[in-house]
Parts: C-alpha cells; structure tokens; sequence
C-alpha cells in the first residue's frame, strides 16, 4: 500500500521523491508556520477531518500528581479502553491504516497477534528551548556529504519541514532524548517456544548535540557519546562498549572501542555498524536497528513516499509499568499484545533502498516516522528476494521528567524463524536517570580501561 500524498506533504515541495543534499534550510516565512498552523516540531496541528486523530495542544508539559522522579512513568491515560482491536479475521476493513509488517504479522499469527487501539493521545512534547532551536534550524540546517552529514543546526530537529528522505531520518537521529541520561534495562531473544535469558545492561547517553548552549563550532562532529556495560548474565557481564556517534559518518567514521572482559583489553570496534550483530541480540537484530535507526545514512538511496494516517504503537505505559514482570510481557514468537497500546497517527513514509555496489542484509527498509516526535515507530525489513523478513515496532512514551517522547521497548520482530528480540525491559530495574551527571572524559578508551580494570 502507498500512503496518500496529504497537504502538508504537498507543500513542503515537488520534489520530494529525491535524495539528493541541495534541500535544507527553508525561508523566514515558511519557519513562521512553526507553532502556529505546524506544531514546534513541524507536525500538523490540526486534527483529522473525521475527528479520529485530534489537534495537538501541547502535549504532556507537566507529570501526573503523586509522581517522583526515579518512579516507573504513571501512565496518565490509564482510564482509556480499547475503541477497536484489528485481529487477522477483521484486518481487511482496517487494510489502508496499517503498515505492511502489522499485516504480515497478523497473517504470521492470527490466533494470538492483534492490535488493540486506543483513543488517539497527541501526548509527545519537548522542552522550549528545543522548540526555539528548531525554529533557527529551520532556516539555517543544510545536509552535507550528499545527504549523510548536517551543517547550520544543534539542539533541535534539523529540518521541521522536511523535503527529503534523509531530511526525515536526519530528524529522527537528532530528535530530543534529553541531554544527560542513564539506564539499566534487560534485552531478551527468545526462542520459538519462548525460553530465554536475559540480558542486563547499564547505557549511558550525552546528547552532545542537545546540551544547553551547544554550538556547532562545539560539536567536534559528536552527536552522542554512549556507553554499555554488560552486568548479566555471568558469561557476558564485564563487556563495555564506547561510541562516539560522529555527525557526517563519511567524513569521519564511528568512533568506538570494546573492552574484552578475558583479555582485559579495550580494542578499536570499527564493526559497531551497519548490519553487523547486535550486542547479546542472538543475530535477530543489527547494529544499525538499535534506536529503531542508528549511524550512517550512505549504503541506502532514501525516498520520501509522503505523509499518511496509521495505526502505531503509541503511549505504551503498560508496557513500562512495575506493576507487571518481564515474564508477563514475553511470549512466545511475540510479545503479550494484550499489554499494548496503539493509536492512530500521522506518519511520514521513507522508503531506503539498497545502493548498487554496497552490501546490508536489508535490501529494502520502510520507515513509519511520527509527525509530532520524529521518532521512528515502525520499521519494516526486506531481504534480498524482496521478501518482508524482519518488522521492528518502537513502544514509546512521554518521559514527562524530561519531556522527551522515547522508546520503552523496542521489539525486532524475525518473520522467518518465529522469533524476536526485546530491548529495553525495564519493568523489574530502575527507571530511567535524565540527571545523570556524565562528562566527556566518561567516555574515552581510558575511562573504559578503568572501569573494566575494577
């Protein structure tokens, strides 16, 4: 299915379809429609014409009464009920608001793959000074490097009012996540029959580009510097990752080293890329899947298919909750989709598509990007055959202590082998830190050789 070419997406310009870097920066008067008939971020503000999707109004600004910061999320929509859930035996009335990886998973499992959705809750906002920088990207962001590098942005959404594929993307790696964070979270890939271990992980996250009174002449070309530690289980705790995500990865690749817990060494990593395997993720996911998408834009050709109302994972509390264990979430060959939530939202579409002469196991990636967070929702994986392989679905929430629209749990859903990988489970582990105090200095080969040695 092609999704309907809307308005908006009319408006932002012919040539859409194209990928190469001469877009970017728009006029005074075009950035003028941020936070009046666009919200902030560049999402439509008005509603739908049926009423099904409502205007944007802000979003969540302030948390639920009782909340503490360290407290799992309230979920402050917990009186809502399910208007309609889409199983593989009602799908077909349903066809033109679902992605095409949600139609082959309801085929794949029609007994116990469904969709529950939800009144639709615009809740994603961002704090002012985003808003502001934003705006000034507006008129000043530019790609680079034919598309896989930006100049004239930080802090903000490089490109509100996107007029490529790689704008779109662009977005999304540079989307608000706070600015000082910190995690500890549990991954697991279970079998076909539902046995699995999990994997315990501490992340550590400077959203460089996103600091307070960040300048571009300061970004030393850093987006993010990130690192993991392994705690569990035995076999693999000790094993720590650095990344330093560079800006323009053409112009300078990743920067990252691995301390090996046997030889006690820390090593240059230059294979955290691409398609190469993902950390404990037992070959189900890559390196470039985590975060929904991550790294360099060059080995794809990116093509903005337009904008189009779908039904996405959206405001999933439930699944964030402490109230449930781990055990209650994983099933097998999918999760418990009685703990889920979906809604219907605008979309934009990217279609990458493998570039001749480069090599990825996805030859094909369908990307469902939402309007008001640039967080990618949904992605569908096509192998070389052009077959729907892999479909990954980003369950988000409104961290209201930081006011940041973020995954909680990642899943990386593997068509063929009936299995999936989960990130992110945090209902039995600490929440989320944003004020995690972390500098620079935590995140060199050095500060690694340190903590690996205690």
């Amino acid at each position: 299915m092609k999704p309907v070419i809307n308005t908006l997406t009319l408006l932002v310009g012919g040539l859409i379809l194209s990928t190469l870097s001469t877009f970017g920066k728009v006029s005074q008067n075009e950035a003028n429609r941020l936070g009046n008939d666009l919200t902030p971020l560049g999402a439509e503000k008005a509603g739908n014409a049926d009423g099904t999707i409502p205007a944007w109004e802000g979003g969540i600004t302030q948390a639920p009464a009782g909340y503490k910061v360290g407290m799992h999320h309230p979920d402050p929509f917990a009186g809502d009920r399910p208007l309609y859930t889409i199983t593989a035996r009602n799908m077909g009335q349903y066809a033109n608001k679902l992605t095409e990886g949600h139609k082959a998973l309801l085929n794949a499992y029609p007994d116990s793959f469904k969709l529950p959705v939800y009144p639709t809750r615009r809740s994603a906002s961002n704090p002012q000074f985003v808003y502001d920088h934003t705006k000034r990207n507006a008129t000043t962001g530019q790609l680079t490097s034919d598309g896989n590098g930006i100049s004239g942005a930080v802090i903000g959404a490089v490109f509100p009012i996107p007029q490529n594929g790689q704008e779109v993307v662009w977005n999304h790696l540079t989307r608000y996540r706070g600015q000082n964070a910190s995690r500890t979270s549990a991954q697991a890939s279970p079998t076909r029959s539902g046995s699995y271990t999990l994997v315990e992980i501490h992340d550590s996250f400077l959203f460089n580009y996103a600091l307070s009174g960040q300048t571009e002449e300061n970004l030393d070309n850093t987006l993010v510097y990130y690192k993991q530690k392994v705690v569990g289980p035995a076999r693999l705790a000790g094993s720590l990752l650095v990344v330093h995500e560079t800006i323009d990865q053409i112009k300078e690749q990743r920067r990252a080293w691995t301390y090996n817990v046997g030889q006690r060494r820390v090593r240059r990593a230059p294979n955290v890329a691409y398609d190469n395997p993902g950390t404990a993720a037992d070959g189900l996911r890559t390196s470039d899947q985590l975060d929904m998408y991550n790294g360099a834009l060059d080995r794809y050709d990116w093509k903005l298919v337009g904008k189009a109302e779908y039904i996405i994972p959206y405001n999933s509390y439930k699944l964030h909750s402490n109230q449930i264990k781990v055990e209650d979430i994983l099933k097998p060959m999918h999760i418990n989709q009685d703990l889920t939530r979906y809604e219907l939202h605008r979309c934009w579409v990217v279609e990458a598509t493998l570039k001749r002469g480069t090599r990825h196991i996805y030859a094909k990636r369908t990307f469902y990007i939402d309007e008001d967070s640039w967080q990618i929702m949904v992605a569908d994986q096509y192998d070389g055959r052009g077959e729907l392989w892999r479909v990954s679905e980003g369950h988000s929430i409104n961290y209201y202590d930081a006011l940041t629209f973020w995954t909680t749990l990642e899943l990386h859903m593997d068509l063929f082998s009936g299995r999936y990988n989960a990130v992110g489970l945090d209902n039995e582990l600490p929440m989320y830190n944003f004020e995690a105090k972390s500098k620079v200095g935590d995140f060199t080969p050095a500060a690694l050789r340190r903590e690996g040695l205690r």
